[in-house]
């Protein structure tokens, strides 16, 4: 379906929110709520509406990203070479198609591959020097990473020394999981330790890894399988991915055994129908295989789109499906105030994985698949914590099952009016939406979710605090709104008193609140969890409003004259500054100096307005992020991929080889980075 401009940018942006939301649940939190199948197609619906309106793409969106940002309580190490993720294949057609897209880009009749289990752990980074392990990251947002390096080294797996005969520094990748016989031991003893359970073995490797204390990781079962060399510095390495696997394993790393080199696609197709009968038999969790170009100077030649090689494809496994009885419809608050349904099931054994939970859409989805409380269900998970209900058992109903209906669910007024579950206020349902809200703004649950926004990376960028500590801060009465963020600095001899909190790490997050005060405009509007407005939005809400007491006097009316705002966002925004509650907690803000202020300016007269820059390699002066910004502050554009537009390519420390190619083959100017701040600073 064709949208219109207006609909796609906002359908575009709650796609954006939806899955930067789901990234953080996912690979931060390692607490996803929604199936690999359900992502994948919020990734897809994103990637057609960005296809269809590429004046909306920009570099932060999730197409153009790697999972997550890093967890502040590591330090952070930037990639040298990102690690990419894959794009995905879930039928045969979609495989044959990638390799048919793969020969008309290297023309060529052949090529040879290397297919091999896609292992559903935690990627990480290794990197020596001297025959040593210096350092040991996550994948992060692939650009940047947590720095694990001790963690990593409890794993018996990982080599800390090598042998003669590796390069000098290097660097590989691989993929940290738990065994399933290790992750059912595990359990078993948390179980009697009256703890928690893991939902499955890539959640508990996930939470192994990412312990603060390597003691508690060194307990854990783990291990690893190095599936790729990333960069090399000095020495000679092989030029194929097979022969590379075979010298990392000379150099005493742990390559998987069934890897296997192939000629045709068949050969790639036979693999993967083999190891889909023989899941159940691995001795790990995996939901897919892998189906890499072996040569390398080819995967140099097709290089990466986006957030993707072109050169790899990971292909599927179908999703595992179960069934159990539905025993009651559930009803959670999210940020926004939607009122979402969720399905509570009769715990079931789903792939090795115990399932308790389930994702419903909506009530009108409900409904549609006439799914009843009582019902015997089919459930899908391809991975997940939290799978999705696929429909009923028609046949297996006694007639004792019960519709849904989200309102009969909810407590009642003396008037009979539904309230919040969580707060008690009033429910409201807007005409042309599907979606049922609570209208309190101050609802704690609500409240609890915007300020997971607020602190974020996009939002004011405070690091240390994650959902768990904003729970506790809820629940100990040092927060009622994220303005009081900036209230306890007075608190700090209760703060530090917090489990596992201590001076340094309550100094480290007063400092981060404190920096906070210095982010801009934009941040700060995006921060507010305003309904329909996104980083792009907040952009050009800060374009024309110097301060947020601008923007909140402002009404639909007014606002609908800012480009690209239509009536709906107008109407969400001027709602928003409506409520009582959201105007007391600005002023609360403005109060503690959050007051960002910026001044409308435009980009006539500045000194790269019309050149377009696109980065590859690692800067010494500052992260790519920082570039971006001194390039939009001077009026240029900043881009990933280089085109017929591109006026520099700025290349910095090993830079991607497709890029530099890219740009000889269209004569593109390229410039290092000395010639690069020099145009920065209008020295050149």
């Amino acid at each position: 379906m064709t949208l219109d401009f207006e609909t796609a940018k906002e359908r575009i942006e709650k796609l954006r929110d939806l899955i930067n939301y789901h990234n953080r649940r996912y690979y931060v939190l390692d607490s996803p709520e929604i199936s690999d199948a359900e992502y994948d197609g919020l990734m897809q619906e994103l990637r057609d509406q960005e296809a269809q309106f590429p004046q909306l793409v920009i570099p932060d969106s999730p197409t153009q990203r790697v999972g997550a940002e890093p967890l502040a309580a590591f330090g952070v190490v930037e990639h040298r070479l990102p690690l990419l993720s894959l794009s995905n294949a879930f039928s045969t057609e979609d495989l044959y198609a990638w390799h048919t897209r793969t020969r008309r880009l290297l023309d060529v009749d052949r090529f040879d591959m290397v297919c091999e289990h896609k292992i559903d752990g935690l990627a990480v980074a290794l990197v020596y020097e001297n025959s040593r392990l210096v350092r040991g990251a996550t994948r992060g947002d692939g650009y940047r990473g947590e720095n694990i390096t001790q963690n990593l080294r409890t794993i018996r797996s990982v080599p800390l020394t090598l042998p003669g005969g590796a390069p000098p520094a290097f660097e590989v990748r691989g993929e940290v999981y738990l065994p399933r016989a290790g992750f059912q031991k595990l359990n078993r003893e948390r179980e009697a330790e009256g703890l928690p359970l893991f939902a499955n073995p890539r959640n508990a490797a996930a939470g192994s890894v990412r312990q603060l204390d390597p003691r508690i990781t060194a307990k854990r079962p783990l291990d690893i399988y190095i599936y790729s060399l990333g960069w090399v510095q000095g020495g000679t390495v092989p030029g194929t991915h097979w022969e590379r696997m075979q010298y990392l394993t000379r150099l005493g790393f742990k390559v998987n055994p069934n890897l296997k080199k192939v000629a045709a696609i068949e050969e790639a197709e036979e693999y993967h129908q083999h190891w889909l009968h023989q899941r159940e038999t691995m001795p790990y969790e995996a939901d897919g295989i892998v189906v890499k170009v072996d040569s390398i100077e080819c995967q140099e030649r097709l290089g990466d789109i986006g957030r993707e090689p072109r050169w790899a494809i990971a292909y599927k496994f179908p999703a595992i499906q179960g069934s159990t009885r539905l025993k009651e419809i559930g009803i959670s608050v999210g940020r926004t105030g939607t009122l979402n349904p969720y399905a509570i099931l009769e715990p079931v054994q789903v792939g090795g994985v115990t399932i308790k939970q389930a994702a419903l859409h909506n009530e009108d989805d409900i409904r549609r698949k006439d799914i009843r409380e009582g019902d015997w269900v089919y459930i899908q998970r391809a991975g997940d914590v939290i799978p999705e209900v696929v429909g009923p058992i028609i046949g297996r109903r006694t007639g004792n099952e019960k519709p849904f209906s989200l309102i009969d669910k909810l407590p009642k007024d003396e008037r009979g009016r539904p309230l919040c579950p969580a707060c008690g206020h009033e429910v409201i349902k807007p005409a042309d939406e599907v979606m049922y809200y609570c209208s309190n703004a101050a609802c704690p649950v609500q409240v609890q979710r915007r300020m997971e926004l607020f602190v974020s990376r996009g939002g004011m960028d405070i690091r240390g605090i994650g959902e768990s500590l904003i729970e506790m801060l809820f629940r100990e009465g040092f927060v009622k709104d994220v303005a009081d963020l900036y209230k306890l600095k007075e608190k700090r001899d209760r703060l530090i008193l917090i489990e596992r909190m201590g001076e340094k790490s309550a100094d480290n997050i007063l400092a981060a609140i404190e920096k906070s005060k210095n982010a801009s405009l934009p941040r700060l509007i995006y921060a507010l969890g305003i309904r329909h407005v996104g980083e792009e939005t907040a952009n050009l809400l800060a374009e024309h409003f110097t301060d947020l007491a601008g923007l909140a006097s402002s009404g639909a009316e007014r606002l609908m004259h800012v480009p690209s705002i239509g009536p709906k966002i107008a109407e969400s925004i001027a709602a928003f500054f409506r409520q009582e509650e959201n105007r007391r907690v600005v002023e609360k803000l403005k109060q503690a100096g959050v007051w960002p202020h910026r001044e409308i300016v435009k980009n006539e007269g500045l000194p790269l307005v019309g050149k377009e820059f696109v980065i590859t390699g690692t800067l010494k002066a500052f992260s790519r992020e920082v570039a971006h910004e001194r390039i939009k502050a001077l009026g240029g554009t900043a881009k990933e991929t280089v085109t017929r537009k591109t006026a520099y390519l700025v290349v910095g420390e090993d830079p991607g080889a497709s890029k530099v190619e890219r740009a000889r083959a269209l004569s593109t100017q390229q410039i290092y980075e000395e010639q690069f701040i020099a145009i920065l600073e209008q020295k050149g």
